[in-house]
């Protein structure tokens, strides 16, 4: 059994979607991360970073429990486990290349143009401007790549493709303002729109929808969500 805690946001999703794409028996436990349940003492035996998604495997190597955090590493680490979505041997450096790249580039700048652009207080123009185009030139190297693809790496469905569908699916967040977000990205769009039409993906979008995560951005949001932005509490 896998139990994922997992709260809706872009790197526990791409785990969700592989859940569901592969078949995996799991538990979804919740992580409040506008509550500040990521920073439980007990959530931080997990993931001592804090952040989700994370999981722990009852049945790791050598049948013994097992924690895995990080989406990257959770893919990886599920895919190794069941032998699915890895692509061909001879696909394993390219693979892995695209993976690092979502984890190290266009994931963490999607990240920040979402923050400067949505959460960030006025005044920090260069900041935006700075994460926003970032995001774009990592739109763009995508792009750029998937011309002629139907898929991220190889000729199969891979995990690259289901961390990239993470980020790619908030491009609206990420690319503020644009009424088609994906529009200047034709081979993004369609690539996007294949991964949409397959059926775990509405079964990974339902998953936490049962629970009441809270919405509202006050003091408290922002201080269990940005603590670095605050002082320490003695």
């Amino acid at each position: 059994m896998i139990r994922f805690y997992f709260h809706p946001t872009p790197n526990p999703a791409k785990i969700s979607l592989f859940l569901e794409e592969a078949g995996l028996p799991y538990e979804v436990i919740p992580i409040d991360t506008s509550k500040g349940q990521q920073h439980d003492a007990a959530f931080r035996k997990i993931n001592p970073n804090g952040k989700v998604p994370a999981i722990v495997d009852t049945e790791g190597p050598g049948g013994k429990e097992a924690r895995v955090f990080d989406s990257s590493a959770i893919l990886l680490y599920l895919a190794d486990k069941t032998g699915k979505f890895l692509g061909a041997p001879e696909d394993r450096p390219e693979l892995l290349s695209w993976l690092f790249f979502i984890a190290s580039g266009l994931g963490p700048f999607s990240g920040q143009a979402v923050h400067f652009q949505f959460a960030a207080p006025q005044g920090l123009d260069y900041a935006r401007n700075r994460y926003r185009r970032e995001a774009e030139r990592h739109y763009q190297v995508v792009e750029d790549h998937l011309s002629g693809r139907k898929f991220l790496v190889g000729n199969s469905y891979t995990i690259a493709d289901m961390s990239l569908w993470g980020w790619i699916d908030r491009a609206s967040r990420v690319l503020k303002g644009d009424d088609d977000p994906l529009a200047a990205y034709p081979n993004i769009k369609t690539w996007f729109d294949a991964v949409e039409a397959r059926p775990a993906v509405a079964r990974a979008r339902a998953v936490g929808t049962d629970h009441a995560f809270k919405q509202e951005r006050d003091e408290e949001a922002m201080r269990a969500l940005f603590p670095s932005n605050y002082p320490a509490v003695a």
